[in-house]
């Protein structure tokens, strides 16, 4: 009998019962002291954070690159409780989200999916958990708990993160057992639109520094966020989260060895997201209500085993191995024009409606060996990675309204679409860091990369009924295999394959000097590369399904970080320029049409700031500034010249600025405030920016201009007891969080949807 996600759910529950008996630069609790890819444990001060971007534990001020490290607490302290938030506490990153939290699309200085929406596409911002990169997009929005940090690398990662990193790479980082004794803590918390969370871990230790276990939860329900007056239809953007995780470590004592295992899974099944589409839909209507009829639900579930087994050969030489297993399932029902009675409406009003049911299995292998070596001047860090990950999709795309045959009337109906996408990645890597003069190092990497996919068994069809017909689907003509616009004759064993294959040498060159004072700058140059990628999005046509280039980016960086003034002010700046090639994006054409296509050569050019200041031991000051120029150098779509157009999802400016301030200590107890503003400028949700195609367009549509959200808490503390109230988007700033064109396919409506309203609520904590 398979065991699925709610399984998995339930053992990873009771093993949690068994076991009982800055923003970046923002101080955090002390992480407990990591080991280094030599086996020593590395122990920043003053409780920097420590990271592992480079493969190895060391403090984040230490690393030559762009990084900004988050620990869990400050998370919490920023209004971060998923990785769709993660934009309001690191500079030049955007989160966009035409499906709530369930696939959200990073957007790191610029580089991003631009307007590419369908599930078989990786994203070009690495995500990770624990070190395991995660290939499906749909397991990206995950709710954040339990976390001992996030690092968010900014720029290309091409040697040690490899593939599908041109924008740069977020590893969240769970937190496991640390072999010190039992410990937990239990969070339950209540907010508005009945919003219900409750989170907690438990850790224990059997045998001393050698054997330990750590189970946590997370749940979170809510109703809809967004007022729905359709009568009997649900409000859109609710909240039902289930999460689960069991990690297990065994450290045998004088052995070397260092075995981890972790266990999870989730799923989310929230109601699906409001829609702003036809416009007379929304006349009379304010900007958190909507009247739609079929508002569908989106449901997303994820889980995965991961063993990580280090063995310290001789102290400076430890081999590492990482193996994952992972998979996940997204069904969600999607409404597109956010009118009463979508289909329905749409014939009413003489065009076509468009209500998608996006149906997507996910499975990956990764396995990872590296070896870690330090002697006197030199590190190195090098060894082979194998993943394969397999995507099978069967969508359904009820259009309103479809001929059924080119002398007949229009009847409902749509377009059904499947396939198997099945991709394969080998690469070999290898970077050394050799300090050449003193606190002068040389970094030099390499990686070679070969890629080769599969699109498979794939086949799609024309149909009459459906869900907006109220009818059974009955094919009507084969569309996949079909080079016909019109269709050709229904054929149930028709089949299309495709296969595509790349390889790349990617890599690093980087010079970093320490000053005496402790302020580290660095130059570097680095080479990403995004692998080649099958168009998901075709189903009217074989024509449309090709295999595009690889991505390719040029960056080159200085920066400088450390701390100043007595350490009291902790900082990182980093200036950077990228030469782009072949971006993925989509080509939308009426039919309705879209082909994958390549973006010949982008230039993207910016500067960040990231600072604290701890102005006394009660009162400290966080921040960050990110300025972009990032645009087209070579773009034609729809036959439009884009050249000197911004790319989607890529502000000019955005900023963030909080505190953390005691406002009472004594006694035990302990109140803090901690306010916080993030600020994006204006953004284009359509490589056309302003531009229109035809008389059709309405890109004016497809904007949201520079905005500000402000959230806080105030926590009450008292020896292992908290209470913490908090509210995000304090002034209930409309925001749109996502834009499509679709008048671009044919339909007279774009498709946009509204971010959340304002949220508040009230928290109690216990630890032990």
């Amino acid at each position: 009998m398979p065991i699925g996600v709610n399984d998995c759910l339930r053992i990873l529950a009771t093993a949690s019962m068994m076991a009982v008996a800055n923003p970046a630069l923002a101080r955090d609790e002390p992480a407990a002291p990591a080991q280094t890819g030599t086996g020593q444990p590395a122990t920043p001060s003053d409780g920097e954070i420590v990271v592992t971007a480079q493969r190895r534990s060391e403090s984040v001020l230490s690393v030559p690159l762009a990084i900004s490290a988050v620990g869990g607490a400050a998370l919490a302290t920023k209004g971060v409780t998923n990785s769709v938030a993660l934009s309001q506490v690191v500079p030049n990153l955007q989160v966009s989200t035409n499906f709530g939290a369930a696939q959200p699309n990073f957007s790191m200085r610029g580089i991003s999916v631009a307007n590419e929406y369908n599930s078989n596409q990786v994203s070009p911002v690495g995500v990770y958990m624990d070190d395991v990169y995660l290939a499906a997009r749909a397991s990206h929005g995950m709710g954040l708990f339990d976390l001992d940090r996030a690092e968010v690398l900014r720029g290309p990662q091409g040697t040690l993160f490899g593939r599908n990193t041109t924008g740069g790479a977020i590893n969240f980082i769970t937190k496991g057992p640390k072999l010190e004794g039992s410990n937990g803590y239990a969070d339950v918390g209540y907010g508005n639109f009945n919003t219900f969370t409750a989170q907690g871990a438990v850790e224990t230790t059997f045998d001393d520094q050698q054997l330990g276990v750590r189970a946590a939860v997370n749940y979170v329900k809510g109703d809809g966020q967004i007022k729905n007056i359709h009568p009997g239809s649900p409000d859109p953007d609710s909240q039902d989260t289930l999460q689960g995780r069991l990690s297990l470590r065994y450290r045998p004592t004088g052995s070397g060895l260092d075995i981890k295992i972790r266990a999870y899974a989730g799923r989310d099944q929230p109601t699906g997201s409001a829609i702003f589409g036809d416009a007379s839909a929304r006349k009379g209507l304010d900007f958190f209500t909507v009247n739609m009829g079929n508002v569908g639900r989106f449901r997303t579930s994820a889980w995965g085993v991961m063993a990580n087994i280090a063995y310290e050969i001789h102290p400076g030489l430890t081999v590492t191995s990482i193996t994952s297993y992972d998979g996940g399932r997204l069904s969600m029902g999607a409404q597109s024009d956010g009118t009463p009675e979508d289909g329905a409406y749409a014939a009413a009003n003489g065009y076509p409606g468009l209500y998608i049911n996006w149906h997507s299995k996910f499975r990956q292998f990764t396995e990872e060996t590296r070896i870690n070596y330090e002697s006197g001047k030199l590190k190195l860090v090098g060894g082979v990675f194998y993943g394969w990950d397999r995507t099978i999709t069967d969508n359904d795309f009820n259009i309103g309204v479809v001929p059924v045959s080119p002398t007949t009337a229009l009847t409902p109906g749509g377009f059904f679409q499947h396939y198997e996408q099945n991709r394969f990645s080998l690469a070999a890597f290898l970077q050394g860091d050799y300090e050449i003069a003193p606190r002068l190092t040389l970094t030099l990497g390499l990686r070679e990369t070969w890629d080769k996919s599969h699109y498979g068994d794939g086949y799609a069809y024309l149909y009459a009924g459906g869900i907006l017909g109220g009818t059974p689907e009955t094919p009507l003509a084969t569309t996949v295999p079909c080079y016909n616009a019109a269709g050709c004759a229904y054929d149930p064993n028709a089949r299309f394959g495709l296969h595509g294959s790349n390889s790349a040498l990617t890599g690093r060159a980087a010079l970093s000097y320490k000053f005496d004072g402790g302020l580290l700058a660095y130059a570097s140059y680095n080479r990403g590369y995004r692998s080649g990628a099958f168009n998901g999005g075709a189903y009217t046509s074989q024509t449309g399904i090709n295999y595009v280039a690889p991505e390719r980016v040029n960056a080159y960086e200085v920066g400088l970080k450390g701390h100043l003034f007595n350490r009291a002010v902790t900082f990182s700046t980093a200036g950077f320029y990228y030469d782009y090639t072949n971006q993925q994006l989509q080509n939308t054409l009426p039919g309705p049409v879209a082909v994958l296509v390549n973006a010949p050569k982008s230039e993207i050019y910016g500067a960040e700031l990231e600072a604290s200041w701890r102005v006394m031991p009660t009162l400290a000051f966080n921040g960050s500034v990110g300025v972009l120029h990032a645009q087209y150098k070579e773009l034609t779509l729809q036959g439009v010249n884009l050249a000197g157009q911004d790319l989607p999802f890529a502000p000019h400016f955005t900023a963030q600025a909080g505190m953390d301030w005691t406002l009472y200590r004594g006694a035990g107890d302990e109140v803090t405030f901690s306010p916080n503003l993030a600020y994006t400028g204006h953004v284009y949700f359509t490589p056309f920016n302003l531009v229109n195609a035809s008389a059709a367009n309405q890109n004016s549509e497809l904007q949201q201009a520079g905005y500000a959200k402000v959230n806080a808490q105030l926590v009450w503390k008292h020896g292992r007891y908290q209470l913490r109230g908090w509210v995000n988007n304090a002034f209930n700033a409309k925001v749109y969080a996502y834009g499509l064109d679709l008048r671009g396919a044919g339909f007279p409506y774009n498709y946009l949807v509204p971010s959340t309203p304002r949220t508040y609520g009230v928290s109690a904590r216990v630890t032990f």
